[in-house]
């Protein structure tokens, strides 16, 4: 009962990437889902969350450059990342989340926000090159 996130790697200040949210083993469909980061040495930092309709929400910190979709019949969460930052860079994780636990104020507020997480895994690596 665990998420796979995928699609980091490496790419150049002002670039663009689109990292994937999966379950191997259970639908995404019912759950909303939400994003985090962590960079080596710094606390978590919230960035998305969708609910299971389709309600999105984006961290100040990346709004208007972040987006976030869903595509249930892949089973997938979508984040896409434009214009990125060497301050980007980390490692991103998706994981399901509780209740009501996505709304704009948990996204900006990780540590209220992580109370909220449910099942995620291993994440996936974004190095912005400046």
């Amino acid at each position: 009962f665990q998420l796979q996130a995928s699609g980091g790697g490496l790419v150049e200040t002002g670039g663009s990437l689109t990292l994937s949210c999966k379950a191997a083993d259970f639908s995404l469909e019912y759950y909303s889902i939400g994003w985090f980061r962590q960079a080596p040495g710094k606390a978590r930092e919230g960035v998305s969350c969708i609910t299971s309709s389709g309600i999105a929400h984006i961290a100040d910190v990346v709004k208007g450059r972040f987006g976030i979709s869903r595509e249930n019949d892949v089973n997938t969460v979508y984040l896409r990342m434009s214009d990125l930052k060497p301050d980007d860079a980390a490692t991103y994780y998706c994981t399901t989340l509780k209740g009501n636990g996505c709304i704009s104020a948990y996204v900006n507020n990780v540590e209220t926000w992580s109370l909220q997480f449910g099942s995620w895994g291993q994440g996936t690596l974004v190095t912005v090159s400046s």
